[in-house]
């Protein structure tokens, strides 16, 4: 059959059909029942069920992968990156209590694969059902010349729901006293990639497929971990911790992801509290002390580029925490107390 002039330029259209013809099936497995219309369509459609919220308010929110990308095409794996970014936008409204409604991704490469879509959208997909969200549409453009072969570029857009009188705002409720809980991550979760690689692969020269015995798996895997989802974790501190008409015992939630401690914590507090968290009060994963020791990198920027093996940060007042751990720990999270609030001038202090 003869190609296409515009196939010809490097745009197969009919390719793009055929792919995309298999999404229905991947998608099936995110369905809300709000959700209208078929995917496919110029919007997504989505009929909020107002009656469950007394004053709803939505949440919305944008990210991408960063330069983990680089990781997913020298290792040909493809199969984490939607749940990487699925779970990193699902965090970013949990802060704020927020229930995900749905989710819409953009897919830019030079010349579309297969094989590679489908892995990328399976994720979408296993993320999206995972944290009870639909997926409901999104773009996949074909524009060659413009990225590096077999190269691509993601992002994604998540859009939730939480009631006025719950949502989360901790510059208006955290408290001097209140203790500080820190929730496990996996890894690097979708941050700091250009200094990890600089360092364990430029400098130490350590190869993604080899194993290294202080990580127990290749350095491909380590960087390839999928980056958690605190969702049912924060809507469990909330409902338990929360309830109308209570003084709330979750006041304000901080993902950690690029900006560290020292940039993200701050945007919760008020402005004459700081946020003091004492090292050594958690588990440190190995990744970050081969990137601080092989790359000779201050201890200060590592809280900052890094999560440190530290997700969601959560301030909760201090009669609750033990309450809190536990409900964390139910929701199979590793999670400690790992500081408190003190007279400040609302920045993060590591001591």
């Amino acid at each position: 059959m003869k190609k296409s002039a515009y196939a010809r330029a490097g745009v197969d259209l009919e390719l793009g059909n055929s792919v995309k013809r298999t999404l229905p099936d991947l998608l099936a497995s995110t369905h809300r029942p709000e959700v209208m219309g078929k995917v496919g369509g110029f919007g997504g459609l989505f009929a909020l069920n107002v009656r469950k919220y007394k004053q709803p308010v939505m949440v919305s929110s944008v990210d991408g992968v960063g330069t983990k990308l680089k990781i997913a095409f020298e290792m040909d794996q493809h199969h984490t990156i939607g749940q990487d970014l699925v779970n990193h936008c699902v965090d970013d409204i949990a802060v704020l209590g927020a229930e995900p409604l749905f989710f819409l991704d953009y897919l830019g490469t030079g010349k579309l694969q297969p094989h590679v879509f489908e892995n990328i959208v399976k994720g979408f997909a296993i993320g999206c059902a995972n944290n009870g969200c639909a997926l409901i549409g999104g773009e996949t453009a074909q524009m060659p010349g413009f990225y590096q072969k077999g190269e691509y570029d993601v992002s994604g857009t998540i859009v939730g729901v939480v009631d006025k009188s719950r949502m989360l705002d901790g510059q208006k409720t955290i408290r001097r006293g209140d203790a500080v809980i820190g929730i496990a991550s996996s890894g690097l979760h979708t941050n700091g990639y250009s200094l990890a690689r600089k360092v364990l692969q430029e400098q130490l020269k350590l190869k993604l497929k080899r194993k290294v015995a202080e990580l127990g798996c290749t350095l491909g895997e380590e960087f390839l971990k999928v980056h958690v989802s605190y969702h049912s974790a924060v809507q469990s501190l909330v409902k338990k911790l929360n309830r109308p008409g209570a003084k709330p015992g979750l006041k304000g939630l901080a993902h950690i992801t690029g900006g560290g401690f020292i940039d993200n914590i701050p945007r919760v507090l008020p402005a004459k509290l700081d946020c003091v968290i004492r090292k050594g009060t958690w588990d440190v994963l190995p990744v970050f002390d081969m990137i601080q020791r092989g790359g000779k990198v201050d201890e200060m920027e590592m809280h900052q580029v890094f999560n440190m093996g530290i997700g969601m940060v959560a301030v909760v007042a201090a009669e609750k925490a033990d309450a809190a751990l536990e409900l964390i720990k139910a929701e199979k999270h590793k999670a400690w107390i790992i500081g408190g609030i003190e007279k400040g001038t609302g920045v993060t202090r590591i001591v």
